[in-house]
């Protein structure tokens, strides 16, 4: 689901590569986009050199970044709302162009789309990286292990994932602040991050059931694979005023999500749930055929949303970014208030996209 630990090995190219742009850490490239004028520039310039706390120790960026690389699989999303376009994203849901979703898609403007990379399991393309020719490689929403650290830290100073959280575990609202220190716009990135939390604080009012109801996301991935505390999808849920199942993160250990055992399918049986599948119809009858699934309130009462996964919807449910989130909340919010009255004469509509 998400990078492996193992980085890619260093080509021949590695060390023409470095003498290229050696200097990256402190200043853009000869053909970088033109600028607003020197007096932004100084403006921008004003915030730096900047330091940023990580897993791995810090970071220092000396200027104003000109060619950004994420390879955390959402923090392209912050980048495109502070008003900067990545040279290079890592793509993990979706084939969207420049792995840009359509709630991001108006924030490219008439800017080339980002090469996409890809990691298949054997961690960043670190050539393709380096042929970018980067000056700041972002890794927040990621799970760098030291060793892909060091080696990306050779082409360009590297923010990687925050050492308070679980790999693939940073809010969103940590990961917005964060990328918006390092791009010099940390006020604008408050600004977008109070933004959206309006937007839960709304969709919370006008919803009062949902204050204390118990929800959770879930996924039947291998059997059941149940999202913790940790996980960013399930912060949506908290952050909408529901509670998770009592005992899920001591089930789930300390990770962000975890197979459950059919012992403990008791953690399913909450005031609404939402399943992330490949086909909702296909799928939710197949849970019912389970029979100790069948015969859970949640199951019986209707209490369930389907997402597709596959879907633009899908896609934003798992995001979960600075601009994927209101897109997400206007489909999410009328299906759970369907399903957590329990009456399904309430049923709305799946989304389409």
């Amino acid at each position: 689901m998400f990078g492996s630990p193992r980085g890619t090995r260093l080509a021949a190219a590695f060390t023409s590569v470095l003498l290229l742009f050696g200097t990256a850490t402190a200043c853009g490239s000869d053909d970088d986009a033109g600028t607003a004028g020197s007096a932004a520039d100084a403006s921008a310039n004003s915030a730096f050199p900047v330091t940023l706390s990580h897993k791995y120790g810090s970071t220092t960026i000396k200027s104003e970044p000109k060619r950004i690389v994420t390879v955390g699989l959402t923090d392209q999303d912050a980048v495109l709302a502070l008003g900067k376009v990545p040279v290079g994203t890592t793509e993990w849901l979706g084939g969207y162009k420049g792995a840009i979703g359509p709630w991001a898609a108006d924030k490219l403007g008439s800017a080339a789309a980002p090469t996409v990379l890809k990691d298949t399991g054997t961690g960043p393309q670190t050539e393709k990286i380096a042929a970018l020719r980067p000056d700041l490689i972002l890794a927040v929403y990621g799970g760098l292990t030291k060793a892909q650290y060091d080696t990306l830290s050779k082409f360009a100073p590297v923010v990687a994932q925050p050492k308070e959280y679980n790999d693939y575990g940073v809010p969103w609202q940590n990961q917005t602040e964060i990328i918006g220190k390092a791009l010099g716009q940390e006020a604008k990135a408050k600004e977008l991050v109070t933004g959206v939390e309006s937007d839960f604080k709304k969709a919370a009012t006008e919803h009062p059931e949902f204050a204390g109801a118990t929800a959770v996301m879930a996924t039947p991935y291998e059997g059941t694979f149940v999202y913790g505390s940790q996980d960013s999808r399930s912060r949506v849920l908290t952050d909408l005023g529901f509670t998770l199942p009592t005992d899920l993160d001591k089930v789930i250990g300390d990770e962000f999500g975890a197979n459950i055992s059919k012992e403990r399918t008791d953690l399913l049986n909450t005031d609404a749930i939402v399943w992330i599948v490949s086909d909702t119809t296909k799928d939710k009858a197949a849970l019912r055929k389970d029979p100790l699934y069948a015969d859970l309130k949640v199951a019986k009462e209707d209490r369930e949303v389907f997402v597709k996964e596959s879907s633009d919807y899908g896609n934003s449910v798992s995001f979960v970014s600075v601009l994927s989130l209101p897109y997400m909340l206007e489909r999410l919010v009328p299906q759970l208030s369907a399903a957590v009255d329990g009456k399904t004469a309430t049923k709305v509509t799946e989304p389409t996209s």
